[in-house]
């Protein structure tokens, strides 16, 4: 299990297995679930929550750098 988590619901705009390529490292674990109750959100735009906070953006690729962004700001609070 990872420092940090990254939850995504099975319906997102975003896959579980576009986000465990990107972020294929030791200290992060992606997890997938079927609902995540955020209904209707995951069918509007991409999101994915990290740590317990809800990270999302108008487009896959801008949601996954913000991902990034809110990844590292973890770790990098984590190792402080």
């Amino acid at each position: 299990m990872g420092i940090v988590i990254i939850e995504v619901c099975d319906y997102n705009l975003l896959s579980s297995d576009e986000l465990e390529e990107v972020f294929n490292r030791p200290e992060v674990a992606v997890m997938s679930y079927e609902c995540m109750n955020y209904c209707g959100m995951c069918a509007v735009r991409p999101y994915a929550m990290v740590n317990g906070n809800r990270v999302f953006g108008k487009t896959r690729e801008e949601c996954i750098e913000k991902i990034k962004k809110a990844v590292d700001k973890e770790l990098e609070d984590f190792y402080a």
